[in-house]
């Protein structure tokens, strides 16, 4: 969705598994993956590797003893590769700003249960199992921000709705659930020939150290 969103056709969405070489997919293999294209983006998250204390969640468990080691190679080796990542975490308004801004998108690591519960009425039979199970790493895109009804637009490859809404409230719940690590792409919709941009420019009265 992001790479037709810039406007970059050049790979589908089988092209895309085969350059991902893994089926485990982990937050750092997204952005080794927007790095093989033009695009500006930047990596926020609060574990810079693989948490081992996730074996906990049922979600990890089968790949996590996997993951390990690969994970956290990645993340070492990822600013050599031009890949810059912030230990940090970015709050809903500073996402709010930045997608007012109409200069960003972001791709954020949500606990698919808490988000489902969100559209409680709308839910389906697999939604509300979703819903009541634990811990389901999933990605959505953030596209809007509704400054009166305080709630984000995403795009979810997950929901046969194209259009959906979801409080900041909730997005924040699900964004800082244990498991996600609070991470987040947020991508510039401006193609550059550079891979990776270092920085995030603000507008010049928004006072956030990015």
């Amino acid at each position: 969705m992001v790479l037709r969103t810039l406007g970059i056709s050049s790979c589908n969405f089988q092209g895309l598994v085969e350059l991902c070489c893994t089926k485990s997919i982990w937050t750092v293999d997204l952005a080794y993956l927007f790095h093989k294209f033009p695009v500006n983006f930047s990596f926020f998250t609060v574990t810079v590797g693989a948490n081992p204390s996730y074996s906990v969640e049922t979600f990890y468990q089968e790949q996590l003893p996997n993951d390990l080691v690969r994970v956290d190679m990645l993340f070492q080796k990822a600013l050599e590769d031009g890949i810059k990542i912030q230990c940090r975490s970015i709050n809903g308004e500073e996402i709010s700003f930045l997608i007012l801004s109409g200069k960003y998108i972001a791709i954020a690591l949500v606990d698919q249960s808490k988000l489902s519960q969100s559209w409680a009425e709308n839910l389906t039979f697999s939604d509300f199992f979703a819903s009541n199970s634990g811990y389901t790493g999933h990605y959505v895109v953030i596209c809007g921000y509704d400054t009166d009804a305080d709630e984000f637009e995403i795009r979810d490859p997950a929901s046969s709705s194209k259009h959906k809404r979801v409080s900041s409230k909730c997005l924040e719940e699900a964004r800082k659930c244990f498991g996600t690590d609070e991470d987040l792409l947020l991508i510039s919709l401006e193609k550059s020939e550079k891979q990776n941009s270092p920085s995030v420019q603000l507008p010049s009265d928004v006072n956030i150290d990015l």
